[in-house]
């Protein structure tokens, strides 16, 4: 039976870089790093060797090469299904560097997408973890590995202002509703962009002041 398979790495495992590219619409944020390692144990348990990786690498690249649009999310969903309203980014490239995997993908102007997009420029370490399935033997090795997506994650290793996912954490908040909307309405207003900037930092320093 297949397994769901989500592996967490953090900003400093997956060495994360972020970059800001002018392109035709305009200036697009990137992330881009490894997205999954290989031929070791991780965290949970499990071991993906390089063949296994190369091959569900190879799958993922057809897809992007094909026209398909592999997207993510802001968090990990309970499922391995893509939930529009929650996307935050595309991946555009897949590639391996010895037994990892290693890609690159597009912050989106999507509600969630602005909102990982103010947290990476306000300074937060974000991580990424893989979503996908697989059959996994008695000694943790992974085997039939396919890669769903890759979704941006809360960095667990930075300072404790985080323990929870984004989202969750966001709409709990009393002005979580607030974030949401404007997320939405920057899309298309640059004067909602800057008040998004300015209400995410505040929440994020009202994180911080309730963890201290």
């Amino acid at each position: 039976m297949m397994t769901s398979l989500k592996e967490h790495l953090t900003y400093n495992q997956a060495n994360i870089v972020t970059e800001t590219l002018d392109e035709g619409s305009g200036k697009n944020l990137y992330m881009k790093g490894i997205f999954i390692e290989g031929d070791v144990r991780n965290q949970n348990n499990r071991i993906y060797t390089k063949d296994e990786i190369y091959t569900a690498v190879k799958a993922i690249n057809e897809k992007i090469k094909g026209g398909y649009s592999v997207l993510g999310e802001a968090d990990h969903p309970d499922d391995l299904n893509i939930n529009l309203d929650r996307v935050s980014h595309m991946i555009t490239e897949m590639d391996v560097d010895g037994a990892n995997g290693i890609g690159k993908l597009k912050i989106l102007p999507t509600p969630m997408g602005n909102i990982c997009k103010t947290l990476l420029e306000s300074g937060v370490k974000l991580g990424v973890s893989s979503r996908g399935s697989g059959n996994v033997n008695e000694n943790g090795i992974v085997k039939d590995f396919e890669i769903i997506t890759v979704d941006i994650v809360a960095n667990p290793s930075a300072p404790d202002a985080y323990p929870d996912p984004i989202y969750e954490r966001i709409m709990n908040h009393r002005r979580g509703n607030v974030l949401m909307d404007v997320a939405d309405a920057t899309r298309h207003d640059k004067g909602a962009q800057r008040y998004l900037q300015e209400e995410v930092t505040n929440f994020i320093k009202n994180l911080r002041y309730r963890r201290d």
